[in-house]
């Protein structure tokens, strides 16, 4: 089969700042032919954008959780008495954990 001729022209422009990018992931990547590199990664390469919101809200809730067991942990230690509404407030505490961890994971499981 004859590998068809290339014969349109794509221009871009970098800041130095981004070439020097581009050549040390070249260079990453044991690639030294810089067209072949940058079709490569235009055809099949893919951009991952991290939603830092999420995580910084997981670990916004992770802190309010641990609060919230050490202050029944205490009150648990002081009067020997565990409370069914302590219980459940961990129990909800641990339910909004796992479906913001569940979100996290879906969103990186689309990555693949």
């Amino acid at each position: 089969m004859k590998e068809e001729r290339r014969t349109v022209r794509v221009d871009t422009y970098f800041t130095p700042t981004e070439y020097e990018m581009l050549k040390t992931k070249m260079a990453e990547a044991g690639v030294s032919n810089m067209s072949a590199f940058m079709r490569k990664m235009a055809l099949d390469g893919f951009m991952v954008r991290l939603r830092i919101d999420e995580i910084r809200e997981m670990n916004r809730l992770l802190g309010l959780y641990g609060n919230n067991v050490n202050q029944i942990a205490r009150r648990v230690n002081g009067t020997e008495n565990v409370y069914d509404a302590d219980l459940e407030e961990i129990r909800r505490g641990q339910a909004k954990l796992w479906s913001g961890v569940k979100q996290i994971l879906q969103s990186m499981e689309k990555l693949k």
